[in-house]
């Protein structure tokens, strides 16, 4: 198994979104912390042999990321059909083994016949106007279609994803924070770019 900085470096070659939406929020997770989370999640037993789904995939990152520690099978589902090409132009430059298949599909409605995969995602935090509690509809797929599941949220969430879980037959059972590295990207940013505050919560889902 690769050390986490290895895992790190090879996936600094994933491209980011080339007209990325403000709507969907869309902000490439960071190679360093998709890196952590996949490592923290292999180290659980939640990968290798098991059948990883990666909701709101963008341009793949988590998805490459598991499919680089044996997985059986790998699905990344994004509703956005560019970020799904450049996510199979990353499959090419990572050179991963495991099977990934690439779905273009509603990841709060994702059409997956499964029932105890493990979801990794880092859906929209839900910080533009009319989309709040963006994040809610991905934690109710993952409760359909997961027995855990790893997810990225906004600072200061623990409170909202122990709730949700406690009230939808899951337990969270791992939580630390981590970082967001934001570039400018979009008009309404005021700085080159922005270091935010996240928190990451592993929940196994009954």
């Amino acid at each position: 198994m690769s050390t986490k900085r290895q895992l790190a470096q090879q996936l600094a070659v994933v491209a980011g979104f080339e007209s990325p939406s403000a709507e969907l929020e869309q902000y490439p997770t960071p190679p360093e912390l998709a890196a952590h989370l996949i490592h923290v999640a292999d180290l659980q037993g939640d990968v290798e042999d098991r059948t990883v789904v990666d909701l709101g995939t963008g341009t793949g990152m988590l998805a490459l990321g598991a499919a680089l520690r044996g997985p059986r099978r790998v699905v990344g589902v994004d509703v956005d059909r560019g970020a799904l090409t450049t996510a199979q132009a990353n499959e090419r430059r990572v050179g991963t083994a495991s099977e990934i298949g690439w779905v273009q599909a509603d990841a709060t409605r994702a059409p997956l016949a499964v029932e105890d995969a493990t979801v990794v995602m880092n859906p929209p935090f839900g910080a533009q106007d009319g989309n709040e509690h963006a994040d809610r509809a991905f934690l109710e797929t993952a409760s359909e279609i997961a027995a855990v599941s790893y997810s990225i949220h906004n600072e200061d969430s623990d409170e909202f994803v122990e709730a949700f879980a406690a009230d939808n037959g899951g337990e969270v059972t791992h939580a630390f924070r981590a970082e967001l590295d934001i570039e400018r990207q979009f008009e309404f940013h005021d700085a080159d770019s922005e270091a935010l505050d996240a928190e990451v919560f592993r929940i196994e889902w009954s």
